[in-house]
């Protein structure tokens, strides 16, 4: 899929992506029953040539799920933001 990196507004400086709504309703409705807290999924992520585990969070207001960019995939990457990406999210039970 591809999505686009924002910036959190926030002194952290978080890096997100929003994952597209077509693919977070699919998500919902095939893994609900593995949310863990705050509605998080586990996932293994894959970016170019770099893969992680992570999680994904429920963006409830927009009903889509967003995805934390770490800064070393995004420096391994060279991912700022802005950048739209392509990834593969591959959710873990």
């Amino acid at each position: 899929m591809r999505a686009k990196v924002w910036l959190y507004p926030g002194m952290a400086g978080w890096h997100f992506v929003t994952l597209p709504k077509k693919e977070s309703v699919y998500i919902k409705k095939r893994f609900h029953m593995m949310t863990r807290g705050w509605g998080s999924l586990p996932v293994v992520v894959t970016i170019g040539k770099t893969n992680w585990k992570t999680s994904i969070f429920p963006d409830k207001k927009a009903g889509t799920y967003l995805l934390p960019l770490k800064a070393d995939v995004r420096k391994k990457e060279k991912i700022v933001n802005g950048d739209t990406i392509h990834l593969l999210v591959e959710i873990q039970s």
